[in-house]
């Protein structure tokens, strides 16, 4: 297992560099905003709601208030970073809530039937996510030289197992899929843009009820633990298409390291060849576009 250590000199690199962090003005983004700031980049913030902590006047912070259910908000986050700054060299794609759905719910609406579950959820977390990403690739492979820049998307433990949070655990399985998917794409289309995802484990966000955690023994990591790690995947070039587990100071890339070798090899076996090359090479034949029968 990938175990790996994030040391101050490994983040040096971000200094000046342009980020936009979404969900911004609490948790694991106010602690990844705070950590960027402190190492001289230049941060956009977006949130439904300014910071929750008053952010140092002297800092090269923006506030954007933004929905990130809503397209028109972020194509004007966008924007509005390259009315400020010129360019996106990287964004956190981290806007999230907690669960919301009950799909055992019983609750009838006024004609007696069923009342429809929200989607609140995945909205947020995989809507969002999802339109977060698209404007950044279009942004950062338009923009002058040099071109390029990172991703980097929230997912969570419950991205990578059973967990009864039903609709939040969908969103986090979604937006793992997603950046799955996108990044044999990006290699492909040869689209200078690095995607990455996180697995933060229990963090002290002001969702989860610290005092009952701490009487059942469990331990919560600060959210500063979980920003160190979006910014090392930031900062390191080489990272790419990685998902980084992250528990109490602990970093493990387990995609590449665990997860891709379990399927290659326990259960695909030897001489069988990827799904996915299988599908790279029947688009090739095809001309390289999906048809009406895929």
């Amino acid at each position: 297992m990938a175990e790996f250590l994030i040391k101050d000199e490994d983040l040096a690199s971000l200094k000046g560099e342009v980020v936009i962090v979404t969900g911004a003005s609490s948790g694991i983004g106010l602690a990844t905003v705070q950590l960027l700031l402190s190492l001289g980049a230049n941060v956009v913030g977006a949130d439904i709601q300014p910071p929750a902590e008053p952010i140092d006047s002297s800092a090269a912070f923006t506030f954007q208030q933004t929905d990130v259910t809503v397209w028109s908000d972020l194509v004007s986050l966008f924007k509005r970073t390259k009315q400020l700054h010129g360019r996106v060299d990287h964004v956190f794609a981290n806007a999230g809530i907690s669960p919301r759905a009950d799909y055992l719910s019983t609750e009838l609406d006024e004609n007696g039937d069923l009342k429809e579950p929200t989607h609140r959820v995945l909205d947020t977390n995989t809507k969002g996510v999802i339109n977060t990403t698209t404007l950044a690739i279009y942004h950062m492979r338009h923009q002058p030289e040099p071109l390029g820049g990172s991703v980097t998307i929230t997912s969570s433990i419950a991205g990578v197992q059973r967990f009864r949070a039903v609709d939040y655990t969908a969103s986090k399985h979604a937006v793992l899929g997603f950046m799955r998917g996108l990044k044999p794409v990006l290699a492909y289309e040869k689209v200078p843009v690095r995607i990455n995802a996180l697995a933060p484990s229990w963090t002290r966000t002001g969702v989860v009820p610290e005092v009952i955690m701490k009487q059942l023994g469990v331990e919560l990591q600060t959210p500063l633990t979980v920003g160190r790690a979006a910014a090392a995947l930031m900062a390191d070039k080489k990272r790419d298409g990685h998902l980084v587990h992250v528990e109490r100071g602990r970093y493990k890339e387990i995609e590449e390291a665990v997860l891709l070798p379990a399927y290659k090899d326990r259960i695909l076996g030897d001489g069988v060849e990827l799904e996915d090359t299988t599908l790279m090479r029947m688009m090739e034949a095809m001309g390289g576009v999906y048809k009406d029968k895929v």
